[in-house]
């Protein structure tokens, strides 16, 4: 087969915007009538979607969405999940291949290049571009031997590199002449040019600086990109980055406990998107609001250590006293196993062997497997009647009385559960909040009117206006040059 043009951004540092900048890239490309498919090595993530069966980063799934592609797992083909500070699951190629702890991943990840090389070479095949994203650095060289993220993936696959650096954080022209500096040769040569993201004010202030890196590095500039405040619509991938999408001026109240590794957390998006909701985050050391109108159990990666937590805060007594108010409380996935009467993990599977009590607020209990469930969602919300859609990432069956009260029936089953009198309910379906009619109506039950607001379609107005953004400030003329010359 013969090679495509591909590009790789990496960037001085996390979070410079590099999954953001391949997403307008994707879209910007794909409106010149380019088939592109986005694709990144590695990443590391609790935030995850469900493609062809597997889990992919939720990154990658709003890339393929930037690109209108249906998401594949070949677009993220090693995710790693941490479970704890120092341990995460490893899932390749969707599927969930381990749990390693961190020194043990360093010496394994070089073992995973050919399944690397496989997902790459596989969107090859069927698309005319290829965008890849770095994660981290690629002058954290104590990480370099066996690297499949960024430099190693780039050498082994041939793909030349553009280097992004954040001047929002300050030191940028240290970030970019630094990481020329630490880097061999080699590496310098693959890097053809910079770009300067997160800029905020007069553009033509930084033309120095962009002399600077180039006269220090050799490396062509290709754009300063301001400040796109518009991408706090767009769904987080990293649970720091929570906070921004937050809506506080709403006047209904949704608290939701921020777990130390909460997961699949894009399912509050679409309801801080609502005009009349604001989303509170409660941060460790602050009690959940009495003034609350929800409580939200989010996804958990670690549930039972974060169940632990959550009562190590108090928010086990701020819950209880919230539903004796006659308040609602709802959890997803992980957040509804933690509602029933216990959690049992017999194999270990998220650390020693071992049994701990719910909050006892469903009747139901559950049992962690080793078979993980990684599927889309389609049914019919029990109480509604409306349709719904998601997808379920999860280990675990839960049972017991209270499931014969379900949230939703899909395919012949049931899902989820009531409490007798309605307040609690549970469900491991993901996502169902995106559905517009879905959503509204669930709101509508708690007295809220219908707003208009259509999420899907906000998505992707703000994709088509990043694509704009991006068009406007870098050479994209100049990045697709350094594209095809792979393919000369």
């Amino acid at each position: 087969m013969s090679r495509k043009p591909a590009l790789m951004l990496q960037g001085t540092g996390s979070n410079v915007g590099k999954s953001i900048l391949v997403a307008g890239l994707a879209r910007a490309l794909v409106q010149r009538g380019i088939k592109v498919a986005p694709f990144k090595p590695q990443n590391m993530s609790n935030n995850a979607g469900v493609a062809d069966g597997g889990e992919i980063g939720r990154a990658q799934m709003l890339q393929a969405r930037a690109a209108r592609l249906a998401p594949s797992i070949h677009m993220n083909p090693v995710l790693l999940k941490p479970e704890s500070e120092i341990g995460a699951q490893i899932i390749v190629q969707g599927r969930l291949a381990g749990t390693m702890r961190a020194h043990e991943y360093g010496s394994h990840k070089m073992t995973l290049m050919p399944n690397v090389l496989e997902s790459f070479q596989a969107l090859e095949a069927d698309y005319d571009l290829i965008l890849v994203e770095g994660a981290g650095s690629p002058a954290e060289i104590n990480l370099r031997a066996g690297d499949i993220a960024n430099m190693g993936f780039a050498e082994a696959a041939d793909v030349p590199v553009v280097l992004i650096g954040d001047i929002d954080r300050g030191g940028v022209i240290a970030s970019v002449v630094g990481t020329h500096t630490v880097l061999p040769v080699s590496e310098r040569q693959r890097i053809k040019g910079f770009l300067i993201n997160k800029f905020r004010g007069d553009v033509s202030l930084f033309d120095d600086g962009l002399s600077e890196i180039a006269k220090r590095t050799g490396w062509r500039p290709l754009g300063v990109v301001p400040y796109f405040s518009q991408a706090r619509r767009l769904p987080a991938e990293d649970v720091l980055d929570l906070q921004t999408g937050v809506n506080s001026s709403g006047s209904f109240t949704i608290a939701v406990p921020k777990l130390p590794r909460i997961a699949n957390f894009d399912d509050l998006d679409p309801l801080a998107s609502e005009p009349d909701v604001s989303v509170h985050l409660v941060e460790s050391g602050e009690p959940l609001p009495q003034n609350a109108d929800l409580i939200l159990l989010p996804g958990s990666k670690s549930t039972i250590s974060d169940l632990e937590f959550l009562k190590a805060e108090g928010w086990d007594i701020d819950i209880a006293a919230h539903l004796r108010q006659g308040r609602p409380v709802i959890g997803l996935c992980g957040g509804y196993q933690m509602l029933g009467r216990r959690i049992s993990d017999p194999h270990g599977v998220e650390g020693p062997a071992r049994s701990i009590e719910g909050l006892g607020h469903l009747d139901i209990e559950t049992t962690l497997s080793r078979t993980k469930t990684t599927s889309p969602a389609r049914g019919v919300h029990c109480a509604s009647g409306l349709a719904v859609t998601g997808y379920e990432i999860h280990l675990g069956e839960t049972t017991g009385s209270d499931c014969e009260r379900p949230f939703a029936h899909i395919s012949g089953r049931t899902d989820g559960a009531h409490s007798p009198n309605g307040l609690v309910c549970g469900t491991y379906m993901h996502g169902t909040f995106s559905a517009d009619a879905f959503r509204r109506r669930y709101l509508q039950g708690f007295g809220l009117a219908a707003s208009d607001y259509r999420y899907d379609q906000a998505i992707d107005q703000c994709l088509d206006e990043l694509a704009q953004h991006l068009e406007t400030h870098l050479d994209i003329g100049a990045l697709l040059d350094i594209a095809y010359a792979r393919a000369a």
